[in-house]
């Protein structure tokens, strides 16, 4: 390729990619040169800095239009946008998070942390704008790769090996079984290209093909279901959230399952909306896969939440919490409304605000108690009234309770379910039974802070970094509560997404 046709390219649009490579690439550097006795944190900033300043060159970008380049392999939309913007705003937050994170036992070299984090987040950013299996795949290794090496980064903790390993071994065994999937529509279309696959799979008119495209179509989404830590492909996640670092399991929890939201969104709609499926109702291989996603989501709400109820490590009870949320999320993609990209937007924005700031808390509660029990929250109340509360408007939202973010979120997920035609009555009721059950846990964790005698009698000290992601997430969390229409008039720009199948 000569430097003419490179010079032609509208390289402005991955601004905030290059902003987070080169961040990365000078962290890594500058931690290779410094002294092994200087402490990493300050890097922290750094990374912070530079995730910033690519958010605010994403909002530059708000305003243009849909963009193509490196033959439609990189393409900026509605889409890829109003989910960058999800994944550096969680980003920003995880890395004040971690900044203050201090383990019982002396983490060496903490400064791979922030480098790794950042490529695993510039992986996620390529998954929003990916044109093509090649760099969507791509996108899905740097994230993968970066989060397994996160997982294991207390290196001299059991646990953290054991989580990292598991994470290891499942997260190889999705992959394979992905990219044997994306093998299959490679091998019908014969491009990578998404737009260009689209056009040759909505010709199959041969029942034979349609049946193993169908295949395809499960297999991948048996792979990506791994990374969704929907069941039953969720072996993995309760034990990572346990073993791996207070901010990583945050960062898997919220920025990882965002991306593996994105590229679920961005693989299947663009590939099997218009394909042909057989019979004449429904008319889509998308639409004709509607059971199989419904029962996955349910499988996924009923397991998180009923194991959740026994849970007494609190790590390990956010990790089926996050299991059931991945089920009311997938609702949202199983009733294939008109608003479904919209809504799942909404409930990862809510999710994100809720869960980073719960994390916040158990963060400290944790690092100071040197436990992961329950029991450490007991008497929060009478310790650190302001956190208590602060945790309990966190649970509520998670619960779904009126006046706070996660509620809208599931309203909005609900009433999806009765936009189409015909309703998903049983999904629908599955996701209220489950609700209610999610109760039991939440207002356990809710118990313990307010109406059970102090564990600790001595106060909870709460460093600067993580009171500021208290402060934003319990305010964000009430604001979209009471207001919604503040996060939907910011997506009203990009009308529904019009723009994602272009």
């Amino acid at each position: 390729m000569s430097w003419d046709t490179l010079l032609q390219y509208k390289w402005g649009v991955m601004t905030p990619e290059f902003v987070i490579l080169g961040v990365a690439t000078v962290l890594s550097l500058i931690d290779l040169l410094m002294p092994n006795d200087k402490d990493r944190r300050p890097l922290g900033w750094f990374a912070l800095a530079g995730v910033i300043v690519a958010l605010v060159s994403l909002i530059g970008l708000l305003s243009v239009d849909r963009t193509s380049i490196l033959n439609d392999t990189f393409r900026l939309d509605a889409f890829g946008k109003a989910f960058k913007f999800l994944l550096l705003v969680g980003a920003s937050l995880v890395l004040l998070l971690s900044m203050d994170y201090k383990p019982k036992e002396n983490m060496k070299y903490y400064g791979e942390f922030y480098y790794l984090f950042l490529t695993a987040l510039l992986g996620a950013m390529i998954m929003t704008s990916s044109g093509d299996l090649i760099t969507l795949f791509v996108g899905l290794e740097l994230l993968s790769i970066s989060s397994y090496i996160l997982a294991g980064l207390r290196k001299a903790h059991r646990l953290s090996n054991e989580s990292a390993m598991k994470y290891v071994i499942n997260g190889g065994i999705s992959t394979a079984i992905t990219l044997f999937g994306m093998s299959y529509v490679f091998g019908f279309a014969g491009s990578t290209n998404l737009k260009k696959i689209a056009i040759q799979l909505s010709a199959l008119q041969d029942s034979s093909q349609q049946y193993v495209l169908a295949l395809a179509f499960l297999i991948m989404f048996v792979g990506l279901s791994f990374k969704l830590a929907s069941a039953p492909f969720h072996m993995w996640a309760p034990d990572v959230y346990q073993g791996a670092p207070t901010p990583v399991t945050a960062f898997l929890s919220v920025v990882s399952k965002t991306a593996g939201f994105v590229i679920v969104l961005r693989l299947f709609i663009t590939l099997f909306a218009s394909v042909p499926s057989q019979g004449k109702e429904p008319s889509s291989m998308l639409l004709s896969m509607q059971d199989y996603i419904a029962f996955l989501a349910g499988a996924t709400m009923i397991i998180g939440n009923t194991i959740a109820l026994k849970q007494r490590n609190v790590k390990r009870l956010f990790a089926y919490s996050s299991i059931a949320h991945a089920g009311y999320l997938l609702v949202g993609f199983a009733v294939m409304s008109w608003v479904m990209i919209d809504s799942m937007w909404f409930y990862l924005a809510a999710y994100l605000l809720m869960n980073l700031g719960a994390f916040a808390i158990l963060q400290v509660i944790t690092d100071q108690s040197g436990s992961e029990d329950i029991s450490q929250f007991a008497g929060l109340y009478r310790r650190q009234p302001l956190l208590a509360v602060l945790m309990g408007i966190f649970v509520l939202s998670l619960a779904g309770i009126p006046g706070t973010a996660g509620f809208i979120g599931k309203v909005h997920i609900f009433i999806g379910a009765f936009a189409t035609e015909p309703a998903h009555y049983v999904l629908a009721s599955i996701m209220i039974a489950t609700t209610v059950v999610s109760y039991v846990y939440y207002f356990g964790l809710f118990t313990q802070m307010f109406f059970r005698p102090v564990a600790a009698h001595e106060s909870v000290k709460v460093p600067l970094g993580v009171m500021l992601v208290v402060a934003i997430c319990a305010l964000g969390t009430i604001i979209l509560g009471i207001a919604p229409s503040l996060a939907y008039n910011f997506l009203d720009q990009f009308q529904h997404f019009s723009d994602f199948l272009r």
